[in-house]
């Protein structure tokens, strides 16, 4: 998903998915020719689902369903969101389902194949299918709307005219299947996954990092420690830190500076442990809406019916997306803690606020205020948004997810962690600069050379705003990120 999302990836369909589309359209085929009462195909929508629609209605209800839906405001969704969307969409048709015709697929994935882009704007969706903005993709396949090329935003049939493609006269079913998915809200929660995955394993770093600059006390990172709790992902996170100390003193608790740690270092594979777990929720409740099918009404092909749905609807995925989004202001909360301890001179018998200047110098203090900063914006965009839900249509859509918001929410608490581990790394770093330990760890040593080569130790004060951008780009940055975890050990190893 990041791969094609990102960087551009091409994507092609399998020979076998192709005859599944072909299947499933024949099936809506011969529903329609046999006048059969179809939800959405033969019928209106929403409450209006009792009125049988004339035959000679069909194709034209198809084109309005889209037209009609395409009501989604603010600023245009990140070419990679709307690039996630369509994948998460043509991945939804070949697995069967949505009964459209094999034209539209085959224009979806040229669309991203010509790097041909929807504008699609940001808001519009309550998690009972993205309706309001996916109609902005289905405009789009009609040759309507806009779209993004290169920087450039243009007509849409201006887009496909120079890749040489051509708009699909959608028939009855194209117009609500491209409608009728969670596929921006799945798309736009791949995105946050794989960003969470990659900050969670920084942060794993960062407080090793941590580790070496406080001269903390590893016995709560013992096998026989974590044995005594026998909580599989903090057992992980714990070894995970094991790992990363190796090479160092550390991990001989009698080069520790302290016989008991703050709770920030003592219990962080505890906190880690728990975004861990919450982060294989997450991944569980995400696969299913990737591979499987969100179509209402939903095409059997091997018995040749159409049957109403309910699996727009995604309380699992909104419900893991609170669940990781509480978990990142708990790791993001410790971090904060963990910045302040190194910068106390009682805990660290360092330089006050590592200035190796002493006290007459502000040296890092002023950091934790830009980092108090944030975790307050973290709290509050850790509000659970499934307890929200926004009935509609004349009482038969009584219940909704908000999946959309709270991908989106998580895609904008990511960036702000990352901006508070890119701060405990510049303060560790300082800290293992005035500390100087004979040898740290491998993945401290990583992080280590990683921060120095971007940024040189702080002597006397200055701004650190610039630092901080750097690092948070360089470093810390989506495709940046894997070189750093890469030299420090950290392999994929979730499940």
């Amino acid at each position: 998903m990041a791969a094609v999302a990102r960087a551009g990836e091409p994507v092609a369909v399998a020979p076998d998915a192709y005859d599944r589309v072909r299947r499933d359209r024949a099936v809506v085929d011969d529903a329609v020719a046999r006048a059969l009462p179809v939800y959405g195909v033969t019928t209106a929508l929403g409450a209006r689902a009792t009125f049988s629609l004339p035959a000679e209605e069909l194709a034209r209800f198809s084109v309005r369903t889209v037209r009609g839906r395409a009501n989604a405001v603010g600023a245009p969704l990140p070419r990679e969101v709307v690039r996630a969307a369509v994948v998460v969409r043509c991945n939804g048709i070949v697995h069967g389902g949505s009964g459209v015709q094999p034209a539209v697929l085959e224009l979806l994935l040229a669309m991203l194949n010509h790097g041909l882009h929807p504008i699609v704007p940001e808001i519009g969706s309550i998690g009972a299918s993205d309706l309001n903005q996916l109609a902005h993709v289905g405009l789009a396949v009609m040759g309507e709307g806009e779209m993004e090329h290169r920087g450039e935003r243009l007509p849409t049939g201006v887009a496909l005219e120079r890749a040489g493609l051509e708009p699909v006269v959608p028939a009855p079913k194209d117009g609500l299947a491209l409608c009728n998915s969670n596929a921006l809200s799945a798309g736009s929660a791949a995105l946050a996954c794989h960003d969470a995955r990659g900050l969670h394993a920084a942060a794993q770093v960062v407080v090793a990092l941590s580790f070496e600059g406080f001269r903390g006390n590893t016995t709560p990172l013992d096998p026989r420690v974590q044995a005594a709790h026998p909580v599989a992902e903090q057992q992980a996170c714990a070894a995970q830190l094991r790992d990363l100390l190796a090479g160092g003193s550390l991990l001989d608790p009698r080069n520790a500076r302290r016989v008991q740690d703050p709770i920030s270092f003592r219990s962080v594979a505890h906190v880690h442990g728990a975004l861990r777990a919450a982060m294989g929720m997450f991944a569980g409740a995400l696969n299913a809406e990737l591979n499987g099918a969100g179509d209402n009404p939903v095409v059997l092909a091997d018995e040749g019916e159409i049957l109403s749905t309910g699996n727009f609807a995604t309380p699992a995925l909104a419900l893991a997306l609170d669940t990781v989004a509480l978990a990142i202001c708990q790791t993001a909360s410790i971090s904060t803690q963990r910045i302040q301890r190194l910068l106390a001179s009682s805990l660290t018998e360092l330089p006050e606020n590592l200035s190796p200047h002493g006290a007459e110098r502000s040296g890092y203090a002023p950091l934790v205020k830009t980092a108090q900063a944030l975790l307050v914006d973290l709290r509050h965009l850790a509000a659970p948004l499934t307890i929200d839900p926004q009935p509609g249509a004349a009482l038969v859509e009584d219940d909704s997810s908000n999946a959309l918001a709270a991908a989106r929410r998580t895609a904008q608490m990511l960036e702000r962690l990352r901006y508070i581990l890119v701060i405990e790394a510049l303060v560790a770093a300082q800290a293992v600069d005035l500390a100087a330990p004979g040898t740290i760890g491998r993945g401290p040593a990583a992080l280590h050379r990683a921060v120095r080569s971007h940024v040189s130790r702080l002597d006397d004060d200055r701004s650190s705003a610039n630092d901080i951008e750097r690092l948070a780009a360089e470093v810390f940055g989506v495709r940046a990120l894997a070189d750093l975890l890469g030299e420090a050990g950290i392999g994929a190893d979730w499940p």
